[in-house]
């Protein structure tokens, strides 16, 4: 009987015990979660089945809190984007000295993750209205950013706020594909008489292209999601999707936790959408720089 039993327990897979508190935190955290946001999107105040929540989602502020979310997320991924391709280019190919590339990865790696209050409050206290930089630039060159426009708490304050971490998540996620560019092409293409500018338009940007494509649907995504930095830093008077959704499921007397639902079902499906598109190009991208 106990070699029996030691036998069983030998024959357990338990290599696999490693995931199991993963498992555990994606189920609890994760997945239950989004089951009631998806059968809670569909049943009205006493519980029955019904539609009208997704039917009240075609209203003029809830489609112009879309519309902004989604144009945030565009541009602050373009310019993160952007920003971060040719930060990590000048890495890679830019003749910068080794030692910048580690302290550059490490520091995205840790930018990449900071957001919420912490993020909302640093930028409050360096770019508003009494910053720490606003200051300093009125005080030393006359420069009055108020008065020329600037307003932190605002769209574009946002946008520049959400760059912190578009940025570095950029160049992480960039940096290797640009790493599998083999020197080769290259010698091959000046070889042939091309130049650098044809190398990279002809050669390096078409190979790269899906890995850009996928980096650029993975920030947008991270943007479209994004709901503590936005809601510490603006509060409820930026028409967003995150700070609609958060007036709706916080219990106030107009609120509607199954419009909260909907909204949330709503942001669910775009995300999702846009992750897949980067997961599809990111496996297309591996097969090209293998």
């Amino acid at each position: 009987m106990a070699r029996t039993r030691q036998g069983l327990i030998q024959r357990l897979p338990l290599n696999w015990l490693g995931l199991v508190p993963f498992a555990v935190f994606a189920l609890l955290f994760l997945i239950l979660p989004t089951l009631k946001i998806v059968i809670g999107a569909f049943q009205g105040p006493e519980g029955g089945f019904t539609f009208q929540n997704m039917l009240d989602l075609n209203t003029a502020s809830i489609r112009s809190a879309y519309w902004t979310s989604i144009k945030l997320s565009v541009i602050t991924a373009l310019l993160g984007g952007t920003v971060g391709f040719a930060m990590a280019a000048a890495v890679v190919f830019g003749g910068l000295p080794k030692a910048v590339r580690g302290p550059l990865l490490t520091f995205s790696g840790v930018a990449s993750n900071f957001a919420g209050v912490p993020l909302a409050f640093a930028f409050i206290a360096t770019l508003g209205p009494v910053g720490l930089v606003t200051i300093w630039l009125k005080t030393n060159f006359g420069i009055n950013l108020r008065a020329m426009g600037w307003n932190l708490l605002s769209f574009w304050g946002l946008v520049v706020t959400y760059l912190f971490f578009q940025i570095p998540l950029m160049i992480l996620i960039i940096t290797p594909a640009l790493d599998g560019l083999k020197k080769e092409w290259r010698e091959a293409a000046a070889v042939l008489g091309a130049t650098g500018a044809q190398y990279w338009r002809m050669v390096a940007l078409p190979i790269l292209f899906p890995s850009l494509l996928g980096t650029f649907a993975l920030l947008f995504a991270n943007a479209f999601g994004a709901v503590a930095t936005a809601f510490a830093l603006t509060g409820p008077q930026l028409n967003i999707v995150p700070i609609k959704l958060f007036a709706q499921i916080r219990g106030d007397v107009l609120g509607n936790p199954n419009l909260g639902y909907a909204l949330a079902f709503g942001m669910i499906l775009i995300t999702a959408a846009a992750n897949t598109l980067y997961i599809w190009l990111r496996v297309r991208a591996e097969r090209w720089l293998k």
